[in-house]
């Protein structure tokens, strides 16, 4: 039976740990799509952008909505079965990883952010950019 709509969830910490009929709750990485390596580096790389604190608001904003767009174009476009859908957020997830690159290197040029950390990125970049270039074949 559902709560009301005027009827308060409880919070996250109080709710019980498991459901109690429908099993267990899944895991972080439980759909097949999150286990593909597409998937995993364009992770590490919204992971590597959050904790980069680059010092210049605006390109962290930048890097950090694009790294985010692009993981979230592979999570659309992964599972589709239809190749034009699949086409179209690999697209978009491709350019999103492009921008994390320049931005990046940017934030680096200006001495917004150290370079090893901008190379670890563009290094992820590189990596995203060929496999979802092999997706799009």
């Amino acid at each position: 039976m559902q709560a009301p709509i005027d009827t308060p969830l409880l919070p996250l910490s109080r709710r019980p740990s498991s459901p109690s009929s429908a099993g267990s709750f899944p895991s972080v990485a439980s759909l097949p799509f999150m286990r593909l390596d597409v998937y995993v580096v364009a992770r590490a790389l919204v992971k590597l952008v959050h904790g980069a604190a680059i010092a210049d608001a605006e390109l962290r904003d930048q890097a950090s909505r694009a790294a985010k767009s692009a993981l979230l174009n592979l999570a659309e476009g992964l599972p589709s079965d239809l190749p034009g859908t699949r086409r179209r957020y690999f697209r978009s997830a491709d350019g999103s990883v492009h921008e994390v690159a320049a931005a990046l290197d940017v934030a680096a040029a200006i001495g917004a952010l150290d370079d090893a950390v901008a190379q670890e990125g563009i290094t992820l970049c590189a990596r995203a950019r060929a496999l979802i270039r092999g997706l799009l074949r």
